[in-house]
C-alpha cells in the first residue's frame, strides 16, 4: 500500500489492550520465531518502564541477565541532551542500554548512521547470546531497524541545494510530501532541515535500496497504549517537571557550545527553549507553544504506528 494513502485512510479503533506473557515471548525468541522484541509508543505512554519491566521478567525466567535495550529515539543519541529528550537513565536499573549518547550535540545525526549503529549493536548482543529489546517512539528509526533494507548514505548535492533554495517553503513541503509521507513535522521545522530531507528523498528515489546483512527479520512489536486525554495530561505534567529539573539550564549550557540554529533544528524542547533564551519568546509563550507541539507530536507518532499496522505489521497493544 502507498504510504501517503495510508495516512489519509481511516484507522481502525484502538484495541482494548492485551497482556503479554513473558514466558511465551521468551519461547518464541528461543524457537527462532522472533529475533527482536520492539516496544514502541508515543511520548509519555510508559514504553520505557514497560520495556524495562519486560526485560526484568525475561531475565528472571532465564535466571541470568540476558536482555539488553536498544534506544529508538532520534534525539537521545546526543550527549548532553538529557532532560529535554527524557533519557531517564535511572529507569533502566541494571539493564544495559545502547544507542544513547553516541553523537555530540550540534551534529546532524541521521537515519543512515542510526541503521548502521543499530545493526552493529544488535549483532553484538545476539552474538553474545543476549536478547535485544528495541524501545522508542521514533517511527522512522524503528522501521530502519526492522525493515531489513539498507538506507543509502546520501552525499551533499550543492547544485540541488542551490535550486531548492530558490523555491518558497510551501513549495518545498509540497514537493517533499509527493516523495514521502510527512510523518513528522521535524522534517520541515527549518529550511535547512527541509532541504536536506528533500535531498535524501530525491536521492533515494533514484537509488533503490538493497538488503542488509544483519538486521532482524521477525520483530515482535508491542505498543504502549494510553488515551489521548491521559497522554496529554502526562505530557503536561512531565513538561512542568522537566522545567523544574533544569531543562532551561541544560539548553543554556548547550548554547555555550552549539549554535542556536543547530539546537532549533532538533525541534520540540530544544527549539522552543532556545527561542526563549535568545529572546524570541516569553516564558509563557515558550511553555504554551511547547505543550501544544508535544501534543501534536504524540498524535503524529500514533498515526505512524497505526500506519505500520495498515502496512501489515502486527502490533500487540498493551496498557502499561
Amino acid at each position: 500500500m502507498n504510504k501517503t494513502k495510508r495516512f489519509n485512510s481511516p484507522l481502525a479503533p484502538l484495541p482494548e489492550g492485551e497482556t503479554i506473557d513473558p514466558g511465551h515471548l521468551l519461547k518464541l525468541y528461543e524457537d527462532g520465531d522472533v529475533d527482536l522484541i520492539c516496544v514502541l509508543g508515543p511520548t509519555a505512554s510508559g514504553k520505557t518502564r514497560y520495556a524495562v519491566s519486560l526485560a526484568n521478567a525475561i531475565n528472571s525466567l532465564k535466571g541470568s541477565p540476558v536482555c539488553e535495550i536498544l534506544s529508538a529515539d532520534s534525539r537521545q543519541v546526543y550527549r548532553g541532551m538529557d532532560i529535554g529528550t527524557g533519557k531517564d537513565l535511572s529507569e533502566y536499573g541494571d539493564i544495559p542500554l545502547h544507542l544513547t549518547d553516541i553523537a555530540d550535540a550540534g551534529e546532524k545525526y541521521n537515519i543512515h548512521r542510526y541503521q548502521k549503529d543499530f545493526e552493529e549493536a544488535y549483532k553484538d548482543i545476539v552474538d553474545r547470546g543476549g536478547i535485544p529489546i528495541l524501545c522508542g517512539g521514533s517511527g522512522l528509526y524503528i522501521e530502519a531497524a526492522t525493515c531489513a533494507y539498507q538506507l543509502p548514505d546520501v552525499p551533499p548535492n550543492p547544485q540541488l541545494r542551490k535550486e531548492l533554495q530558490e523555491k518558497d517553503t510551501e513549495s518545498l513541503i509540497s514537493l517533499l510530501s509527493s516523495l514521502k509521507p510527512l510523518h513528522n513535522s521535524t522534517d520541515y521545522d527549518t529550511r535547512a532541515r527541509l532541504i536536506r530531507a528533500l535531498e535524501i528523498a530525491i536521492y533515494q528515489k533514484e537509488h533503490p535500496v538493497e538488503k542488509t546483512n544483519f538486521l532482524p527479520k521477525a520483530t515482535y512489536f508491542i505498543g504502549t497504549l494510553v488515551s489521548r486525554e491521559e497522554r496529554n495530561a502526562k505530557i503536561d505534567a512531565r513538561l512542568d517537571q522537566r522545567l523544574e529539573e533544569g531543562m532551561i539550564d541544560e539548553v543554556g549550557g548547550l548554547l555555550e557550545k552549539v549554535k542556536s540554529e543547530d539546537l532549533i533544528y532538533y525541534g520540540l524542547e530544544y527549539k522552543f527553549v532556545t527561542q526563549y533564551l535568545i529572546g524570541e519568546l516569553s516564558y509563557e509563550q515558550m511553555r504554551s507553544s511547547l505543550q501544544t507541539a508535544i501534543h501534536q507530536f504524540a498524535k503524529r507518532q500514533m498515526t505512524w504506528f497505526r500506519g505500520m499496522e495498515r502496512d501489515g505489521k502486527v502490533i500487540h497493544w498493551v496498557r502499561p
